[in-house]
């Protein structure tokens, strides 16, 4: 039998050290397929609630706050997305968690597909939740849009942070690190990632805007996905629902449930294929 963890044992939540900050993690620990959730750009742990209800006890869940989000996570010198990567690592060895499968919303989809790609060997799947779309909406025009928004954003700083519900950073940090997922979603840059992703990976797509959209922009980024899964058999769209962007996690929790059991299957079912005695 494949050995996915080290640390099987109950509930925990506490704080795991990275770097020049920590993060607040919460690990329902358990013998199940460990499951690593990771968060919209700016949202928090809380946002997986209703996916891990659908999910039930038969699995282990871990969920953690970035760098400065929610109430509990540090502040950092660094909110870049290679760092926001290496937490993905730092929250697994942390958990005594070799292997996972990533789910990942927004921000966090783009997270999960990287990691899928870089750890081919520790990935057990990837489901994709309205994120990672290779389009290439980001250019001058953009930046300078995004970084008004986020000036105007700050401006309810005080009402929101103290629920959690905008991150501890400034109108500047938050900009850059939307305009880095910009390039990074290029589809020069993004789509070679995708293409290079050996597991099975489902994407569950949401219909409609999403912050900061203007029109159709959303539904057109996401049309993108046609040539991700002609190139790759390894990924297909699980389902595409009617919630918008900021709705889906709280409207279609079972269908992201639905595409976390059909990737971890999908996996069963070649492992059996290929060694029988290790299902």
């Amino acid at each position: 039998m494949t050995k996915h963890n080290a640390n099987d044992g109950g509930q925990w939540s506490g704080m795991v050290p990275v770097d020049d900050t920590a993060l607040a993690v919460t690990d329902t620990g358990g013998a199940g397929i460990p499951v690593l959730y990771l968060n919209g750009q700016f949202a928090t742990q809380g946002y997986w609630r209703r996916t891990i209800a659908e999910l039930g006890t038969g699995w282990r869940h871990i969920t953690f706050d970035e760098r400065a989000r929610g109430k509990k996570s540090g502040l950092s010198a660094d909110y870049s997305f290679e760092a926001a990567v290496r937490d993905v690592d730092a929250v697994l060895e942390a958990r005594g968690v070799d292997k996972a499968l990533v789910v990942g919303w927004s921000y966090g989809a783009v997270v999960a597909a990287h990691w899928a790609k870089r750890n081919p060997d520790r990935a057990l799947g990837a489901v994709l939740v309205d994120g990672a779309f290779p389009y290439d909406w980001m250019d001058e025009a953009m930046e300078a849009r995004i970084r008004t928004l986020f000036r105007r954003v700050a401006l309810m700083a005080p009402l929101l942070r103290p629920t959690g519900l905008l991150p501890r950073m400034n109108a500047e940090e938050m900009a850059v690190s939307n305009i880095e997922l910009g390039r990074l979603s290029l589809e020069s840059e993004l789509g070679p990632v995708l293409d290079a992703i050996t597991v099975p990976t489902r994407y569950v797509v949401a219909s409609g805007t999403s912050f900061g959209s203007r029109g159709d922009e959303q539904e057109r980024i996401r049309t993108s996905l046609d040539e991700v899964t002609a190139r790759n058999p390894r990924i297909k769209v699980s389902a595409k629902v009617a919630s918008n962007h900021g709705a889906i996690l709280k409207k279609d929790a079972a269908a992201i449930a639905r595409a976390v059991r059909d990737a971890d299957a999908t996996r069963r079912a070649e492992q059996k294929r290929q060694d029988p005695a290790d299902a």
